[in-house]
């Protein structure tokens, strides 16, 4: 499909030179004071992952402001809350421990960059830790922090995520329950019966 193609990294080197000093020298090997204190402030981050044979998945995590807890400089534990059940990334993790997080903090342009390793935990006392509403999650999963990084803010500034002069207008947004039927292949059941079901499920957050 495509005539020219990136296969090197001498090749992809003589398109984006390599890194300057400062780039390679913000990335850390721990979670420092500057990060726990965005991380605390995150309600929302990306969790990517992929399974043995290198097939990525990418999750969004949301929840109140520092719902992922920072156990210690190298140690970070986000809760798994109700979702759709498929376990994309804890299948993933179960074959590939490699993962990587993005927080981001809304109106706020830097995010932060963790990668690592993970692990499903069970124990009581940390799921107990992320408890909200009194409902503690059946397991959370465990990142061992490998590199720690800010990342600049230019794809922020240029696709201006936070103007919302910018945003959708409501009456332009697609029927998503419409969307969630027909590719189910629901399309027989009565739309309003389909919104009235996304809504008590998006009712029940823990």
């Amino acid at each position: 499909m495509f005539k020219q193609t990136v296969t090197s990294v001498d090749q992809l080197r003589g398109i984006i030179p390599p890194p300057g000093e400062p780039a390679l020298r913000k990335e850390l090997s721990h979670i420092d004071e500057y990060s726990r204190e965005l991380i605390a402030r995150s309600p929302f981050m990306l969790l990517g992952t992929s399974n043995a044979r290198g097939q990525c998945d990418v999750s969004p995590k949301g929840d109140v402001p520092g719902f992922v807890k920072v156990l210690d400089q190298r140690t970070l534990v986000i809760p798994d809350r109700l979702g759709n059940q498929r376990a994309d990334s804890l299948r993933n993790i179960l074959e590939n421990p490699h993962v990587g997080l993005l927080f981001i903090i809304p109106g706020v342009e830097w995010t932060l960059r963790v990668n690592g390793g993970a692990a499903i935990v069970l124990d009581d006392d940390v799921r107990e830790l992320c408890a909200v509403q009194g409902r503690t999650p059946a397991l959370v999963i465990a990142v061992s922090v490998e590199e720690a990084y800010l990342h600049c803010p230019k794809c922020f500034i240029r696709s201006g995520l936070w103007d919302a002069g910018q945003w959708m207008p409501r009456d332009e947004q697609p029927n998503f329950a419409q969307i969630s039927r027909d590719q189910a292949g629901y399309s027989h059941v009565p739309l309003d019966v389909v919104e009235k079901g996304l809504e008590a499920s998006h009712r029940k957050l823990y």
